[in-house]
Parts: structure tokens; C-alpha cells; sequence
């Protein structure tokens, strides 16, 4: 008779256990506004939304800071007569191809936020799965004189206040792109024609009243909150490389990675060695995205392709990072996983290359570091798996979506939430989280030295 009397409290406990978690649960997601199968909440005051936008064409990343304040990082799109976009080699445009994919950016960006203007537009380097590709059946801006492809295209729907480059203003480093756009504007190389476009768009629109700026290397006042950066003390936006400029991880400071260009030497440094690297800090939270920065050096390659290092000693630890270079072979070298660990990797990738086999192979390496971070992707293509194996399904926690970082006020706290890619309204197909962001001295140095300028 004992034995009903000693077994009763089992259930009750584990129904209070239970109700325990579904309270928690149900606050976690109440807190990030996300909810499977739903749209993921517009941006609320004092979220940083970091949204991974999935064209299948190209980078493309805009995020709406803790006050309002917008920022576009690239805007890809490759040319549908690209061969790479012909076959199974490289994902499919999404989340189809009734418009182009300039728009699906747009049309993604008036769902996220309110009021769709775009406080920075910042380009990472000059390629055109960045910035956007010339091609002939592009459409022509409303004005006629340029053509709508990538930020050109995105700059002509939606208003740009502040447009920020590697070159500006002479576009003469490591060569000069106005004199090659202006031979090869009319002609058959179709990077001198996408930037005789881009420049054509700059001037169309610097008349309506776009601002140009230099990317400043070292310094966190060139992107600042511009509505309310009182309240939020914590917040910087640090640029960490332009060109052969990277920051030292002191003050202001920066090095020159690269020497002086040589006469005639125009391949030297690539268009991917110069990209643009910055980092969104709030609070603890330490956000990095580099472009295509490689970090692999091969053999005959000059030893100074390697900036990845550089990069990872003046930044040291974040939270999430954007795998530079897509994952490509040439990028995410082993010092810097172990230097950033970061506890979310993010793939904006596109082709059957993202991520290299290696590369795969570092990130889950626990000889270089015991906790390897969460694996987000994009698009990741049936060409992977069968090439890598297994290991792609068991290293990734989603492949394919759209991936919006979620930080929470005071960035304490983040999610990463992705979305459907598939369908031109964006819903919400997994959440992960909470991630508890690291509390790291640097970081609180940084803050103490911005409050007190």
C-alpha cells in the first residue's frame, strides 16, 4: 500500500518540470519575437537585428542597429549570363527568378523594418557577388543613366543617405578603375563596364543627395548611431581593414600590410586582399564580417595574401563571424578560429566551393579549438555532400535560409533565427538560442574609452 503513496509526488514533480521549461521556452521566444512558421517581428528599440539576406547571387547583409539606425553591407547580384549560374555547381537564385535580385534585397528590407531607408551602404571590395554585376538586360534606373544591378539597383528603390567604399574618392589603388572603366566602358571586359555603371549611379545619385565617404581604417566614429547613441553607450562600429590598412587593436592605430604598389604592377594586391573588415560591438557582444579577406597562403602565392592573421590579432575574440571569403579554401586559416572562436559561424555562400573541404576541416578542429562554434549556411548545394561527406550534416546546425543574428538589449544575449528562403514573404523556420555573449576585458576597455571621448 506504501508504494502508490512513495510514487504520486514523480508525476507532480515532473509536471512542474515540465511546465518550468515550456515557461522558459515560451519566454525565449517571446523575448526574440520569433515563432516558427511566423514572420520574425520587425526590429524593436534596442534590438540589433543583423539579417543575412539568400539571393543565391551574392552577399548582401543589412542590419538595423539598437536605435534605428540602418546599414547595408553589400548588395551581391551575378549576371544571369555568367556561366557560373548555369549549372548545379552554384545555388539557384532565390527564392525564384520572377524579379531580379536587387529586388528580392528590397523587397526582403520593407519587411524588416518600418521605414526602409538605408543610413550606410557599405561595399566590401569590388566584385560583383558584392556589389552587382553589369550586364545588357539589366533594367535602367528611373533617371536613364545607369543600370539597376546590386547596390545599384537597391540605391535606385531605396534611398541611400551615406555610401561608403575601399576607394573613394580617386579609385586609383592598387590601380586606376575610373581610366579602366573609361577604356573598357564601351568594350568587352565586363569589370571596367560594371564600374563605369557603378560610377554613373554614384553621380546620379550624389546629385539627389547621397553622401560619399572614404572607409576610415582604425577609427569607430564613421558609422554611429544617429538617433538616439546616448542611450546605448555601449554600441561602436569598428573598422578594422581597408586596403593595406589594418587596425592594430589599439586606440586608432593602423599598419600598412601591404607595401607601396610597384610601377606596372597592377594584380598585386587582389580585389579580394583589400577588403573592407569591421566589427559591431554591444555590450559583450562582438559581431565580425570581412568580405572576401583570404588567409590560406599556397604555393607562389606573395606571403602578404594572408591578412586573415593581422585581422585576428587586432580583433581577438567575437561571438558570430562571417566566414570570410564564403569559406573558400583560401580563407578561415587556423589562427584565426583559434584567435575568434567564435560561438556562430556564418556562411553567406553560394557556390559549390563554400565551404572548402579544409576549411570545414579547421572550424571543427578541436586541436585548434575545444569548443568549435555553430555552423550556419546560407545555401549549401548536394555538390558539398557529396564531395565532403557526412561531415557537412553533423558540422551544421541549418543550410539553407536566410540567418538573422538577434541581439538582445544590452547585448547580453543573442539568437540566430533563419528564415525561409523559399517564399517571397520571409517566416521563420528555426530558432537557436539563447547564446550568452562573452564577457571579455577588451571589449570592456573599448566601452570605458568611447564613453569618455
Amino acid at each position: 500500500m506504501s508504494m502508490p503513496c512513495l510514487l504520486l509526488p514523480i508525476p507532480q514533480q515532473l509536471k512542474r518540470f515540465l511546465t518550468i521549461v515550456c515557461f522558459l521556452s515560451c519566454g525565449f521566444l517571446q523575448a526574440q519575437d520569433a515563432v516558427k512558421g511566423q514572420a520574425p517581428g520587425r526590429w524593436k528599440t534596442g534590438y540589433l537585428d543583423i539579417h543575412h539576406i539568400n539571393t543565391g547571387r551574392g552577399n548582401a547583409a543589412f542590419c538595423v542597429l539598437p536605435d534605428g539606425t540602418t546599414m547595408l553591407v553589400d548588395a551581391g547580384e551575378l549576371s544571369p549570363l555568367d556561366a557560373r549560374t548555369f549549372t548545379e555547381r552554384n545555388a539557384p537564385q532565390r527564392p525564384d527568378t520572377t524579379k531580379k535580385p536587387y529586388e528580392w534585397l528590397v523587397s526582403y528590407i520593407t519587411q524588416v523594418i518600418e521605414k526602409p531607408v538605408i543610413d550606410y551602404a557599405l561595399l566590401t571590395h569590388f566584385h560583383d557577388d558584392h556589389f552587382g554585376a553589369w550586364y545588357p538586360s539589366a533594367p535602367v534606373s528611373a533617371d536613364g543613366s545607369f543600370l539597376r544591378t546590386g547596390i545599384s539597383g537597391v540605391g535606385d528603390l531605396l534611398k541611400i543617405n551615406t555610401l561608403v567604399d575601399r576607394a573613394y574618392p580617386m579609385y586609383n589603388y592598387p590601380y586606376n578603375m575610373r581610366e579602366q572603366s573609361a577604356v573598357y566602358g564601351g568594350g568587352e571586359i565586363e569589370f571596367g563596364k560594371t564600374m563605369a555603371n557603378y560610377f554613373r549611379f554614384i553621380r546620379s545619385k550624389s546629385d539627389a543627395g547621397m553622401k560619399q565617404q572614404a572607409f576610415r581604417t582604425g577609427t569607430d566614429r564613421q558609422f554611429i548611431l544617429l538617433h538616439d547613441a546616448v542611450t546605448y553607450p555601449s554600441f561602436h562600429i569598428r573598422n578594422v581593414k581597408c586596403n593595406q590598412w589594418i587596425w592594430t587593436g589599439k586606440d586608432s592605430s593602423v599598419v600598412k600590410h601591404f607595401p607601396d604598389r610597384q610601377p606596372g604592377d597592377n594584380k598585386w594586391p587582389d580585389e579580394n586582399s583589400l577588403s573592407l573588415a569591421i566589427t559591431i560591438s554591444y555590450g559583450n557582444f562582438i559581431y565580425y564580417t570581412g568580405g572576401d579577406n583570404p588567409g590560406e597562403v599556397f604555393p607562389g602565392d606573395d606571403p602578404l595574401r594572408d591578412v586573415e592573421t593581422a585581422i585576428a590579432q587586432a580583433v581577438g575574440p567575437v561571438d558570430v563571424a562571417v566566414m570570410d571569403h564564403h569559406g573558400n579554401r583560401d580563407a578561415i586559416n587556423a589562427f584565426q578560429v583559434k584567435t575568434m572562436h567564435p560561438q556562430v559561424w556564418v556562411g553567406q555562400t553560394w557556390s559549390s566551393d563554400h565551404p572548402g573541404y579544409e576549411v570545414l576541416r579547421r572550424l571543427r578542429n578541436k586541436a585548434i579549438y575545444p569548443l568549435p562554434g555553430d555552423l550556419f549556411s546560407t545555401n549549401m548545394l548536394e555538390a558539398n555532400r557529396l564531395v565532403i561527406g557526412p561531415m557537412v550534416d553533423d558540422a551544421y546546425k541549418s543550410q539553407q535560409g536566410h540567418i538573422l543574428v538577434r541581439v538582445m538589449p544590452g547585448g547580453n544575449s543573442f539568437y540566430v533565427i533563419v528564415l525561409d528562403d523559399d517564399q517571397p514573404v520571409i517566416t521563420v523556420k528555426d530558432v537557436f538560442g539563447p547564446y550568452m555573449s562573452q564577457a571579455r576585458p577588451a571589449a570592456a576597455q573599448t566601452i570605458k574609452i568611447n564613453q569618455k571621448k
